[in-house]
């Protein structure tokens, strides 16, 4: 009898954890957005042509990995994948998180660590070009086939970053050019909007 008490209690105890452990992971709510970079590295973009770059990624992979620099080696703590190998390393797969940073914020983060945690500064170790080079490849675990749109302050699809900008820039403002298409269109038998006819007056 006992025992088929202590069993039931065993197998509440573990529903209600079960419920428990469900609950809180449906109330995980989104990372707070990052502080901004600070002036020395708010105006620092990734370098033209490097994201996505086939060869800029195979040097970024050597450098995160350790391969270029044994002084160097993202993977022993970020994981070869993006998975986190230690406690407390960003999780590089999770796309929604990567996308909180500009790459501002991203190389200043390399560039100086992270304050409180056990990112190193990483500026003494790495030129400003092999930083640049593993954020490129870092981006591809969470971000594949996107870049960052520095107009836009958002990540976009590859090759499309300055698109948002272009379109504003082609388009009229508030409808002006639209208007007289339409006040045109609108008006009877040949008459413009003005009530001047259509066809040509004399000079």
């Amino acid at each position: 009898m006992q025992k088929d008490t202590y069993h039931s209690l065993l197998g509440a105890v573990a529903v209600v954890a079960m419920a428990v452990t469900l609950s809180a992971c449906g109330e995980a709510k989104p990372p707070a957005p990052p502080p901004p970079a600070p002036p020395e590295y708010a105006d620092m973009h990734m370098p033209e042509g490097y994201w996505n770059n086939p060869e800029i990624l195979e040097q970024g992979k050597a450098i995160f990995t350790g391969v270029e620099n044994i002084d160097v080696n993202c993977a022993s703590c970020h994981g070869k994948d993006g998975k986190p190998v230690k406690a407390g390393a960003r999780d590089f797969r999770n796309g929604e998180h990567m996308k909180l940073f500009s790459d501002s914020q991203w190389f200043w983060r390399v560039s100086e660590g992270v304050k409180g945690t056990k990112m190193k500064a990483w500026k003494s170790k790495l030129s400003e070009d092999d930083r640049w080079k593993a954020i490129a490849y870092e981006a591809t675990f969470g971000l594949k086939g996107m870049e960052y749109d520095v107009a836009a302050k958002k990540w976009v699809h590859q090759g499309t970053a300055g698109a948002q900008a272009a379109d504003e820039a082609a388009a009229p403002a508030n409808g002006e050019a639209a208007a007289p298409a339409a006040e045109e269109a609108a008006a009877p038998n040949g008459e413009t909007a003005g009530g001047e006819s259509s066809e040509e007056a004399p000079q």
